[in-house]
């Protein structure tokens, strides 16, 4: 599989869910070409419902079709679907734990040339507060892809951010994925790097870094936000002197919110986070320019570790 971003990876993996299953129906708020479930369209019209500009009118929708058994998927952009859907994802899918599957595109200040309107920087920790919510964010398109499929068959809510520019491929195509299970990238006991999403990248090449200077960090993909996997980060909180992690999210309430829960309650640690600092970000020609200023790059990371 090919460097790709990771919507595109998700709309050919629905056109390969509805091969499987027909029981897969798409929902979409008028950005298709975004979301990628074009592709969807395309194969299976007559599967393909568009809600227009009408983000809570679509998730209903989807609740809908979740009640007469049909599995459906749901998409947009992250700040829509987390912010102007929210009520009806909480009251109408996971009060009555329908299973509706929400994937959002363009989430974080990776979706550099709309500004903070569309910036999905609080996206995780709005869906990680609903109860009966499952939140995932893979990193490149072997585990998009492979989360995709596992969505379909998980039974009950779920919410997933893909970002919108390219991501090389990190893991083999049959590498195990399991919803709630972290993956481990590099080995270390001097300290661990927790991220997520397109932070998993730069947490590898702090990783090298700090191995040039004669530090071994663990490395985890941690691509299920809720259901978090305890026992790995309480194996980093044991048997390392501290934990950093990464994100592309809001320091508030994501996954560095997530880490520092469990180690608090069960193996107090320190715990440094790399993530969008209590700020808005702006419009960049690039989203490089975007991760740099706002610390969210493998030096930032470093930075981090070096405060442990």
């Amino acid at each position: 599989m090919e460097a790709q971003p990771l919507r595109v990876v998700y709309g050919k993996t629905l056109v390969e869910l509805g091969e499987r299953n027909p029981r897969v129906v798409v929902f979409e708020a008028d950005v298709a070409k975004s979301t990628n479930t074009y592709r969807f369209k395309q194969r299976f019209p007559e599967r393909f419902f568009q809600a227009g500009v009408a983000e809570l009118n679509m998730v209903c929708m989807a609740a809908g079709a979740a009640a007469t058994g049909l599995i459906p998927f749901a998409s947009t952009f992250a700040v829509f679907a987390s912010m102007r859907a929210c009520e009806g994802i909480r009251t109408s899918i996971c009060y009555p734990k329908l299973n509706v599957k929400i994937v959002a595109a363009n989430a974080g200040v990776e979706n550099h040339g709309d500004g903070v309107t569309h910036q999905g920087i609080e996206d995780m920790a709005i869906m990680r507060a609903l109860p009966n919510m499952t939140v995932v964010s893979p990193s490149d398109p072997v585990t998009t892809r492979l989360a995709t499929l596992a969505l379909a068959e998980h039974e009950g809510p779920c919410y997933m951010r893909v970002g919108r520019c390219d991501r090389r491929v990190l893991y083999p195509e049959n590498v195990e994925f399991r919803l709630g299970r972290m993956i481990p990238l590099r080995q270390g006991n001097d300290l661990a790097i927790i991220a997520t999403g397109n932070m998993v990248e730069p947490a590898l090449e702090a990783a090298a870094a700090l191995a040039r200077e004669g530090v071994q960090a663990r490395v985890l993909d941690c691509h299920t936000i809720k259901p978090l996997d305890v026992e790995a980060v309480l194996r980093a909180a044991r048997e390392t002197r501290g934990i950093v992690t990464a994100e592309d999210h809001s320091v508030i309430g994501g996954l560095g919110s997530a880490v520092a829960e469990v180690v608090a309650e069960n193996h107090p640690t320190l715990v440094r986070r790399v993530g969008l600092a209590d700020v808005f970000a702006r419009s960049a020609r690039g989203p490089a320019v975007l991760l740099t200023r706002y610390g969210l790059d493998a030096h930032a990371i470093v930075a981090q570790v070096r405060r442990l």
